[in-house]
């Protein structure tokens, strides 16, 4: 990563304005060339503490985008200026924003079957410009990846969206964007499930107070194993900074 960026735990994140961040994005849609961004959060930079191969992923992105109140509660315990949490989501609803007006194409990749098609459906119902090219869901065998590669090919989009669950998607795209035809791949997480309205964003009050995780983990109790990973963190955090 070449931008102004900060580390955390050994895991470089993006230190400028999603303003600035969207800029490199538009220079990325314009080379003749794969460009990838990642989304780490807590959780993923907790996971990849674990993960050697993750961890590697994440520092040869192109672009990681700081998606967690966590990494700026990391930053400041370190004296550090993180200046903007970028939440994955909003970012993708910037590239649609943009692709509305642009004849920059789309693909989506990612969610159980139909989702989306139904994001894709959604997306053009929102943005009816924007040139949706196809859709493929996450539930494919490593068997079927020869095809889904040739079929993402065939359509030619220009921004890949690969939603399969970090760190699934990350390390897909590693593996295979030297396949494939695109400018930009980018993996979004669930995000394509909130684009088809299967999951439901936090409310604004959650959002702007840095509690989102908080309400993910009230509609889903089951979360609480993967939610352990943000005090885990901050203690980490803790014990780096004093000692």
């Amino acid at each position: 990563m070449r931008f102004s960026h900060i580390t955390i735990m050994d895991i470089p994140i993006y230190n400028r304005s999603q303003e600035e961040a969207f800029k490199i994005f538009i220079r990325f849609s314009k080379e003749n060339r794969v460009r990838t961004i990642y989304t780490p959060n807590t959780e993923m930079v907790m996971m990849a503490q674990e993960d050697p191969e993750f961890k590697e992923i994440l520092k040869r992105s192109d672009l990681n985008l700081p998606d967690g109140i966590g990494l700026k509660l990391f930053a400041r315990i370190h004296g550090l200026n993180l200046a903007e949490k970028i939440a994955g989501v909003e970012f993708m609803e910037r590239i649609l924003d943009f692709c509305e007006k642009t004849e920059v194409k789309i693909y989506l990749l990612g969610g159980a079957e139909g989702v989306a098609e139904e994001a894709a459906r959604l997306i053009v119902q929102q943005y009816p410009h924007v040139r949706v090219v196809g859709t493929q869901h996450g539930y494919f065998q490593k068997e079927d990846e020869p095809h889904v590669i040739d079929a993402i090919n065939e359509a030619s989009p220009n921004i890949l969206f690969v939603g399969l669950g970090a760190p699934r998607q990350e390390k897909w795209i590693h593996l295979n964007k030297r396949f494939l035809d695109a400018e930009v791949v980018m993996g979004v997480g669930g995000s394509i499930d909130v684009f088809a309205k299967k999951v439901k964003r936090a409310p604004p009050i959650f959002i702007n107070l840095g509690l989102e995780w908080l309400y993910r983990l009230l509609k889903q109790p089951s979360r609480i194993k993967r939610m352990a990973r943000l005090p885990r963190f901050i203690l980490i955090a803790l014990y780096q900074r004093f000692f």
